[in-house]
Order: structure tokens, then sequence, then C-alpha cells
């Protein structure tokens, strides 16, 4: 992931910063409890195509 682009890029629903997982390779924003996927190098910023963090993954 570009750091330039994430320091742009922000949660589509809360406005908040999203933090880049490489393992999962997922943009998260912690403040809506949401992973974005990132597929074929474009971020999918989309409510529907995210994925809910469980209590685990929020601490980290």
């Amino acid at each position: 992931m570009d750091p330039k682009l994430l320091q742009i890029l922000v949660c589509p629903i809360t406005k908040g910063p999203l933090t880049y997982n490489k393992a999962s390779n997922e943009l998260i924003s912690k403040s809506a409890r949401l992973a974005y996927p990132i597929k074929d190098g474009i971020p999918v910023l989309l409510e529907d195509e995210a994925r809910k963090l469980n209590d685990d993954e929020e601490m980290a």
C-alpha cells in the first residue's frame, strides 16, 4: 500500500483514519470496527464489502 495514498484515504463512514494490515491486505477503521478489502491493489471502501472486526482484532 502506497503510504501517500494511505495518508489521504479515510473511512467512508466515520471519516476517521485507516491503517493498513499487511497480513490480511485490508484497510482497518478502528472507529467503525470495519476492515475494508484491497482487491487487485485497489481499496474497496464500501460498507457492504467491509468485514466487521471481532474483539481480538480491535485490541491489536
